[in-house]
């Protein structure tokens, strides 16, 4: 059989390793990676597919070498509404107290740069007080435990 990078074929699972799936497409062996199985985080492959089971996958690349990547998450259509680009995400601000960190969406606000410069110096300041109390908190733990 003629492998053709981009084409979507059926194979059976010849061999599963901790880091991939082998599968036959008519007479050729391909490797699908273990992060080309699944949409989602794949532990174990042996959750995923079995020997001998029959696979449909796409053909990524063919190396000078006859090496053949394959791909079981790109072999599948797309369902329904489903946009294959990643999804876009708010952009996020993080805040960090001393000891907490808070995931908050970042505000769209029109501020000076007087504003947003007496912000950062209070959010600053916040902080630095924090790793101070932190740290002579560690300081005085550590003399309790030399003796003397």
């Amino acid at each position: 059989m003629d492998v053709e990078v981009g084409a979507v074929v059926e194979g059976k699972v010849s061999g599963i390793t901790n880091f991939g799936v082998f599968v036959d497409i008519g007479g050729n062996t391909g490797m699908v990676h273990i992060s080309e199985v699944a949409k989602n985080y794949v532990k174990d492959l042996k959750e995923y597919v079995q020997m001998g089971q029959a696979v449909k996958v796409k053909i990524l690349s063919v190396s000078p070498e006859g090496k053949i990547s394959l791909s079981m998450k790109q072999a599948e259509a797309p369902e329904k509404g489903e946009d294959r680009r990643a999804p876009r995400r708010e952009k996020t601000q993080i805040s960090r107290g001393a000891d907490s960190f808070e995931f908050r969406p970042k505000q769209q606000e029109n501020l000076s740069f007087e504003d947003m410069l007496s912000r950062f110096k209070q959010s600053s300041d916040e902080k630095l007080g924090g790793l101070k109390k932190a740290g002579e908190n560690r300081r005085t733990a550590q003399s309790r435990r030399k003796p003397q």
